[in-house]
C-alpha cells in the first residue's frame, strides 16, 4: 500500500494509530522534519568529545552570535539538535533541570547516559498517546562522564544510540560519508574538528561559508564544556 493511500484512508490523523503494515506516519513525518534541520556533527576523541553544526543563518541583518545552536546540559555535557529549534529547546531545558537536581541531590555530576534515556522516555511516551506529537527533533548529546567519552544520539521515537562519530540534519549523506572514510578512533580533538568542518563546509557547498556560520563547542577530559569562538575556530578552516 503507497503512502498516499495511508493518508487518504487517516493512518495519519492520529499518533496512535497504527498503519495495516504496522507504521505509525506521524512518527515517520517527524523524522522527515529532522532531514529538513540544519547540518550537525558529533565527535568522539581519545580526549574529549565535540559538537560542530552549522547556524544556518537565513538573515544578513541576524546578529550570528546571537544564534544558539549548541547548549549546555551541565559542566561536563553539551547538546545539539536538527529539525524543530523549539521543540530542542524544550528537552535540552529538561536535561539541564535534572542534571541539576541530580548534582543537588547526589553531589556528584550526573552520567551522560541517564540524561540520554530521560529525554528518550518523554520522546517516546509521545508516540503513543492521544492529543500530542512526537518531538520533531533529533538531539545530539556529548559528554565525558567517569567511563570516558560519550556521544549519542536520539530520535524522534525515543530510540538512542551510541556513536563514535555521527550527523544529522540536511547534509547527513555527504557528511556520513566522509566520516566513514577519514574518522579514527584514536583523533585528538584538534583533528577531529579539522574533520568535522571540512564535512560540514562540503555539506553546504555552493553556499557562503565562513566561520560565523559554525558553532561549536568541546567537552575535555578534566575540564568544563566550552563554546569556541569565531577567532578559534577560523583556524580550522584551512
Amino acid at each position: 500500500m503507497q503512502p498516499m493511500q495511508h493518508q487518504m484512508m487517516g493512518y495519519d490523523r492520529a499518533i496512535t494509530m497504527f498503519s495495516p503494515d504496522g507504521r505509525l506516519l506521524q512518527v515517520e513525518y517527524a523524522k522527515k522534519t529532522v532531514k529538513l534541520g540544519n547540518t550537525a556533527i558529533g565527535m568522539a576523541c581519545k580526549d574529549g568529545v565535540l559538537i560542530v553544526t552549522d547556524k544556518r543563518i537565513v538573515d544578513e541583518l541576524v546578529v550570528p552570535e546571537a544564534i544558539e545552536k549548541i547548549w549546555q546540559v551541565d559542566d561536563h555535557i553539551i547538546a545539539t539538535g536538527a529539525g524543530i529549534v523549539s521543540d530542542a529547546r524544550i528537552l535540552i531545558e529538561r536535561a539541564q533541570e535534572r542534571a541539576t537536581g541530580y548534582r543537588a541531590t547526589y553531589d556528584s555530576p550526573i552520567d551522560v547516559l541517564n540524561i540520554v534515556k530521560d529525554i528518550c522516555n518523554l520522546k517516546q511516551y509521545c508516540t503513543q498517546s492521544g492529543g500530542l506529537r512526537p518531538f520533531g527533533v533529533s538531539l545530539l548529546i556529548a559528554g565525558v562522564d567517569e567511563s570516558g567519552p560519550k556521544l549519542f544520539q536520539t530520535d524522534p521515537t525515543g530510540i538512542f544510540y551510541q556513536y563514535k562519530a555521527v550527523v544529522i540534519g540536511e547534509g547527513e549523506t555527504e557528511v556520513e560519508g566522509i566520516l566513514h572514510k577519514e574518522y579514527k578512533d584514536n583523533c585528538s580533538i584538534e583533528d577531529g574538528l579539522k574533520l568535522c568542518i571540512k564535512a560540514l563546509k562540503k555539506a553546504i557547498d555552493g553556499e557562503q561559508f565562513t566561520a560565523e556560520r559554525i558553532d561549536a563547542a568541546v567537552v575535555r577530559e578534566g575540564s568544563t564544556a566550552r563554546k569556541l569562538t569565531t577567532e578559534q575556530i577560523k583556524k580550522y578552516l584551512g
